[in-house]
């Protein structure tokens, strides 16, 4: 039985890190911060922000709600706070839906190179 590394995942990540998750500035991420109480970065020593996985998931709901569905930020937060619940229910299922669509397009290419 092959040797398989061990999948680590990261305890913190950095401003820049999230930034570069959301292809967004890093201002755009403080802001979101203040604006969402769901957004509780841990600040080390320095006074940089470290973010935790809670909270890269969270952020992928508000720019799920306020960068693909377009809801203003007191929607998106009169939705978290309303029915969060919901909300990620809503969010796993689009999130499940895409990463099918992204599999049936690679077996509809490889249908196709097939037949060249």
């Amino acid at each position: 039985m092959p040797y398989k590394e061990p999948k680590i995942e990261k305890m913190y990540y950095t401003i820049g890190e999230v930034a570069r998750m959301f292809d967004v500035k890093t201002s755009l991420i403080r802001f979101w911060e203040k604006e969402f109480d769901i957004i509780k970065p841990f600040k080390n020593k320095k006074g940089n922000r470290m973010f935790t996985p809670a909270d890269v998931d969270n952020f992928h709901l508000i720019f799920y709600l306020v960068k693909e569905k377009g809801m203003t930020l007191k929607g998106a937060q009169k939705k978290l706070k309303d029915n969060k619940e919901d909300t990620v229910n809503n969010f796993e299922v689009i999130k499940k839906l895409k990463d099918i669509r992204v599999v049936l397009m690679e077996l509809k290419e490889n249908l196709e190179g097939d037949e060249n």
